[in-house]
Order: structure tokens, then sequence, then C-alpha cells
């Protein structure tokens, strides 16, 4: 079929990363009728191979593109007319933007800017939803949660320029009356993870027999969303969301990062046998700006969009520890990178 066959035409940016894989994951089957184009630059963490079980499907296209870059953004919301965008494309990681800033300034803030101007450009409404994080709020204390009227603190540069993002969506719905929709989320996890984050990364360290880094006291605590439950809620959001809201996604998991590394310990222990894990368990210098606590007030998506996490916090992290176990290989392609030869294979010369 050729992609005017369909009713809509909905752009997904970071459809290669981790959340953009399991959204599109989601999505493509269970909306035949619309027309999806996964929109990525393939950076380090961009991994194609993890929707290999969708990439013939009649309403699915993989576009490779640097959101960075204007013109070719223009260009390719021209050739589809895209309906909706669901905007994911991101430098996520935290540390990486302390050793670099500018990769974040260039890619969350400059990329937003290009895609917000080429969906402002369509002759018709484009529905605009915009992924984000809770880290733009900085941190909270013992008690209390995040609203989406809470004001913004960020951290480190990367929330900083998340933060930034979300200012620049807001303003052109206030300024141009664009469609655009704002959603802020909790730490995730699931299948498909790159391994820099921290549940990937204590497993493959802890499988392997080799130190699990724990910054400072490891007291930070954290609320964690199991990625299916999220994808859900911003399939949601796109859907039914109000123009102009914003949707704070969390799971009400409120557990330090030492507790949770020690129950991870725990599980593989018990599933693997051999040398008590946590003796793996080491400290390091903390972060500078770490924030101590995240956690969100998730009301407006429960009761407008009549959302709920299916998961418990405890079958979540059973599943993905089981999912990482069985794919030792996938976690083995990321280290050498030899991933990224799925795309040469099968996209180079189409």
């Amino acid at each position: 079929m050729e992609s005017n066959d369909f009713k809509r035409h909905i752009a997904v940016t970071g459809g290669a990363g981790f959340i953009g894989s399991n959204l599109l994951l989601l999505l493509v089957p269970r909306y035949p009728d619309d027309f999806f184009v996964n929109i990525d630059a393939l950076t380090y963490a961009g991994n194609l191979s993890n929707l290999a079980t969708i990439e013939g499907a009649d309403n699915y296209r993989f576009e490779r593109l640097d959101i960075t870059e204007p013109e070719a953004v223009r260009e390719c919301f021209r050739r589809y007319k895209f309906d909706g965008v669901i905007h994911l494309a991101a430098e996520s990681h935290v540390d990486r933007s302390i050793l670099g800033p500018e990769a974040f300034v260039r890619t969350n803030v400059l990329g937003t800017a290009n895609l917000l101007e080429a969906a402002r450009a369509q002759e018709h409404s484009v529905r605009f939803v915009h992924v984000s994080t809770d880290e733009v709020f900085g941190s909270l204390e013992q008690v209390g949660k995040f609203t989406a009227e809470s004001p913004y603190r960020p951290s480190s540069p990367y929330a900083a320029s998340k933060a930034a993002a979300d200012h620049l969506v807001r303003a052109y719905h206030r300024t141009y009356g664009m469609e655009t929709i704002i959603t802020n989320c909790s730490n995730n996890f699931g299948p498909y993870q790159f391994p820099e984050k921290l549940i990937p990364l204590v497993i493959r360290n802890a499988v392997a027999g080799k130190p699990i880094p724990v910054y400072g006291n490891g007291l930070q605590r954290r609320d964690w969303l199991f990625v299916r439950d999220h994808c859900e809620a911003l399939d949601r959001a796109f859907r039914r969301g109000r123009s102009g809201a914003t949707y704070l996604a969390g799971a009400d998991t409120d557990i330090t990062n030492i507790d949770l590394i020690r129950r991870l310990c725990r599980a593989l222990d018990a599933r693997l046998g051999g040398t008590p894990r946590e003796q793996l368990i080491t400290h390091v210098t903390d972060r500078p700006g770490h924030d101590y606590r995240y956690a969100l007030d998730v009301s407006s998506l429960r009761e407008e969009l009549e959302w709920r996490p299916q998961c418990t916090f405890d079958e979540a992290l059973e599943a993905t520890i089981d999912w990482y176990l069985t794919h030792e290989d996938w976690l083995a392609a990321c280290d050498s990178g030899v991933y990224r030869e799925y795309y040469e294979q099968n996209y180079a010369n189409r």
C-alpha cells in the first residue's frame, strides 16, 4: 500500500531508541489504518534490530534523519504530510551531558525547534506530543510530588536541555496555537534499554562478575515506570490528550538506588546461583548536581485519560530481568556496536 492510503501519518522521532522501539512495537500492529514513520539518526543507542518484527509492515517506514538538520526535517514533513508527531528523539544520559553538553543542546533544543517549525509549516494542523522527563523539575526532599505546575529547576545539562525544549513546545502552543501536549515521565525500564542505564547496567555487570558502580551512598530515590506502561500512556496522550496540557507519567514506586541494586543482585543470585552478587557493589564518587528524589503526581493522566500501570513494579522487574537474561546476544551487540550492521544489511541500499 502507498502511504497516502492511510488515515493518518504519524512521525515517531527517536523510534529506534529504547522507548521509541517499544512504542512502535505497540502502535504499528494496533493501528493498521495509520502510517508510522520512524525518524532516527541512529546514534550509539539507536538499534533497528529491535524493530525487526514490524519492519515489513505496510504501515511502517524508517527514515534515517538527524533532527538537527532543518532542511532534511522540512523535506521529510513535506513528503509525508504528517498529521501527528510523537517526539522521543533526544540525547538522554545525564553522565554524557556532564562530559559534553553541546550535543544535548543541539539535539534536544535545536532539534525540537526544527520539528516544531516543520510541523507549523504544514498546511493542516499537526498534533505534537513532546516526551520529556521529571528531571526538569529538579530535586524533591523526603516528601511531596511534582505536579504539572511545579517550577522548573533542572540540575544537569541534560535536564536543562529538556526544560528548554518543554518551554519551546509550550510557547508554540501559546503563540501559534499549535496542538501540543507535553508528557514528563519518571525513570523507565524494560526490554531494549541501552546498557548505560542503571538496571541493564547492573544486570550486565552482575552476570559478568564485574564491579557494580553506585554513585555516592546510593540513597537517591527514584520512581520506576515500566516502559510498556509508559507507551500506553503516550498512546492515550496522543489520541485523547487535551491540546496545551501537560501529563505526568509515573508508577508510584519509591525506592533508593542501592535498594534497587541489591534487589537485582538477589534476583540474579536466585536464578543463576554462585557467589552473592552484592559483593560486586562498588561505591564511587557521586556525580555533580545529582538530584536526591523524584516523584510525580499522575492524577491528570489517571483521571482524564483513564490510564493505570498494568504491571506492578515486582512483576515488571522480574520480566525485565528475565528478558535480559534471555537476550544476552542483544547486550553483547550493544557493547560491540555490531547491531549497527543491521542497518547496513537491511536499509542502507533502500
